[in-house]
């Protein structure tokens, strides 16, 4: 049991999640001959933009020790300011739409940083607040798009590449970069690992988390732009469920939900496992309900697996 603990606590380019990506990939294959078609695998990635963006900013804040539930709220206010607003202009529908992200995400970590209140209960109510805000907004009524640009702009591609995909890969690289590369990724496994040890570190631990909230708000917001240009579309209802969906696939990715360990090739690795289980099992016209149930035995099984890794053994010490 040490030395498999060992394997996966020291392999961290080895990670557990694409074992199990490359196995139900290779099952689908086999199961239906469109799984490999190239508009199926662009396809993939286009369904599955829309939670990896968000993904990427949750990573950090569940890195730090928190966490954000009302993700899937900013995304559809973002959603409803980008459509709603287009008579004022598609920048400023835009450039308002991605500012209510920064500026609900700034809102959430200066809460939990002033009064140190939990995050989970901080933002469990801002998601109930930001969806009321937007049932007053839109009046409970659909917004569609007038402006083609916008509407095209979904459906746009680069060569065989989906506009959507590339996006959300090249926001990828570049908090992969962040996490792995920069003081602000370092400071993050930092404040997640020990906040006490963080702050004898000059680290500031308020400011810190509240770029965090910032930067998932920001993704949620530019997750919901994305989104309503795919669609056409904005619905009061849009981004309902996504923070589960969101931090389902960052576990599955390895980060843990006590802060302190986690990355953001894991998180990919658990966004294209949603999108793959649920793209093969629809190809192979399975009631979408079972996906749900396999990704609760799996998410369950993930837990229960690292929490025995990571059980601390008689022989190690304890600090």
């Amino acid at each position: 049991m040490t030395s498999l603990k060992g394997f996966f606590r020291g392999k961290t380019a080895i990670q557990p999640i694409w074992i199990f990506v490359i196995a139900i990939f290779i099952f689908f294959s086999f199961m239906s001959e469109y799984f490999l078609s190239l508009g199926n695998i662009t396809n993939i990635l286009v369904q599955t933009s829309t939670i990896g963006l968000i993904a990427l900013g949750m990573t950090l804040v569940m890195i730090n020790g928190n966490i954000d539930l009302s993700v899937g709220a900013t995304l559809g206010l973002a959603a409803s300011l980008a459509v709603g607003l287009q008579d004022h202009g598609l920048t400023v529908a835009i450039l308002a739409a991605l500012g209510s992200g920064i500026l609900l995400g700034a809102l959430n970590g200066l809460v939990v940083w002033k009064t140190g209140v939990n995050a989970f209960i901080v933002t469990l109510g801002a998601m109930l607040g930001v969806r009321g805000l937007i049932f007053l907004y839109t009046g409970e009524q659909s917004f569609y798009a007038m402006n083609f640009a916008f509407a095209d702009f979904g459906a746009s591609t680069i060569g065989p590449i989906p506009v959507l995909a590339i996006i959300f890969l090249l926001c990828t690289l570049v908090m992969h970069l962040v996490l792995t590369r920069t003081g602000h990724g370092r400071n993050t496994f930092a404040v997640g690992g020990n906040p006490e040890a963080s702050i004898d570190a000059g680290i500031r631990l308020g400011r810190h988390m509240m770029i965090n909230f910032i930067i998932v708000g920001f993704f949620a917001a530019l997750a919901g732009v994305l989104l309503a240009s795919q669609m056409g579309a904005a619905t009061p209802n849009l981004g309902r469920d996504y923070e589960l969906w969101t931090i389902t696939a960052v576990v599955l990715g390895g980060t843990k939900l006590t802060g302190g360990y986690g990355s953001i090739t894991g998180t990919l690795g658990g966004v294209l496992a949603i999108g793959i289980l649920r793209n093969g099992m629809n190809m192979m016209q399975v009631p979408a309900f079972y996906v749900l149930v396999i990704l609760g035995v799996i998410l369950i099984s993930v837990l229960i697996i690292d929490k025995k890794l990571n059980m601390p053994s008689t022989k190690e010490v304890r600090i």
